[in-house]
């Protein structure tokens, strides 16, 4: 690892390049650049999220962490490494002072890897509009977290008020056990009587304020073309924020899936003894090594998105973002922000 203390875009493009023929490595089948833009108090957690995805998806890491904007000076004070705490690839650790926090891309875009898609990852409460992050502009596919911020359901109105295909949020992944397990046993019941289920209701048990429960009931609410409610439950211990969910089926039957105290969840169904699955709270590397899989739009996530949140048209909107500019000094700033003529894609 070497550490450039303030230094230059520059420096550190032609450092990365010096220690890869320094140290004889290749970088090879890259499949993507995973910009990650941190909170100092959550810089640690993020690297080791960011290094346990790249185990299943060889990246090149970049860390953004904006700290003090205020500053007086801008300054860049850079971490250069290959194979060391954030995996066998290449990572940069960037944190910038002074306005040079509000030009990022000045120093990422020339660090982004060859050829390969961008994904953007807040790993903090994002900006309200994307668009005026110039690191979102230029992203294949952009990642929030709505459990972040204080009020989680209304960081999820925020995100479909700014939504485009492309985005995607760990609230809507934190709900993936549920659907897999809850789609598992619909098609357990279809398979026992030969035919197709219809779901004629249900009720999700669980925290009402919580992101990951209420995608989870918008995600079943637009599969089945039935409202289902989120109401307050036991509260089990849990990120998804779900106690039980019970689906009301044709032909008078139910089912029910409980969440318990120890990581799992028993399954009741008719005619067939209770199941008990593995139901854990993963971890945050897992969860973004799951969004890395995929760079299109993920509808599911946007039917469930508009269902939760009453925001419709999500579908028609457009994956490219007209970046605007954003400067928190200037008063006039949230009323008005000025808009650059690029729009999004790499070459912007």
């Amino acid at each position: 690892m070497t550490t450039l203390w303030d230094t230059t875009g520059s420096a550190v493009v032609k450092e990365l390049a010096a220690q890869r023929r320094t140290g004889g490595a290749v970088l090879s089948g890259v499949a993507l650049t995973l910009v990650v833009v941190a909170d100092e108090a959550r810089v640690g957690e993020a690297e080791e999220a960011a290094t346990q995805a790249a185990e299943s998806h060889p990246c090149r890491i970049l860390v953004v962490v904006r700290r003090q904007i205020d500053a007086p000076a801008p300054r860049l004070d850079a971490e250069v490494l290959i194979g060391g705490r954030l995996g066998p690839g290449e990572a940069v650790v960037m944190r910038m002072y002074g306005r040079l926090g509000l030009h990022a891309e000045s120093v990422v875009l020339p660090l982004l890897a060859a050829d390969a898609p961008v994904v953007a990852w807040w790993h903090a409460a994002p900006p309200d509009k994307l668009a005026t992050d110039a690191l979102a502009v230029f992203a294949d596919r952009r990642i929030t977290d709505s459990s972040i911020p204080e009020d989680s359901l209304a960081a999820l109105r925020t995100r479909a008020t700014d939504f485009a295909p492309g985005d995607t949020d760990l609230a809507w992944t934190r709900c993936t056990s549920w659907r897999a397990i809850l789609a598992s046993t619909v098609d357990a019941v279809a398979g026992r009587r030969g035919e197709p289920v219809e779901i004629t209701g249900g009720l999700i048990e669980g925290d009402p304020a919580n992101a990951s429960a209420q995608l989870l009931g918008g995600w079943l609410s637009s599969r089945t073309g039935r409202p289902i409610a989120v109401e307050a439950g036991g509260r089990v211990p849990g990120a998804s924020g779900v106690d039980s969910v019970v689906l009301q089926l044709d032909q008078k039957e139910e089912v029910r899936i409980q969440a318990d105290r120890r990581g799992g969840a028993t399954i009741s169904q008719p005619f067939r003894p209770d199941a008990t699955v593995a139901l854990p709270d993963r971890a945050l590397g897992d969860l973004l090594s799951e969004e890395l899989r995929r760079l299109d739009c993920d509808e599911p996530y946007q039917e469930a998105l508009e269902v939760t949140t009453g925001v419709t048209g999500l579908a028609k909107r457009s994956p490219e973002r007209e970046h605007q500019w954003f400067d928190p000094a200037e008063e006039d700033n949230g009323a008005r922000p000025r808009k650059r003529a690029a729009k999004g894609g790499k070459d912007s």
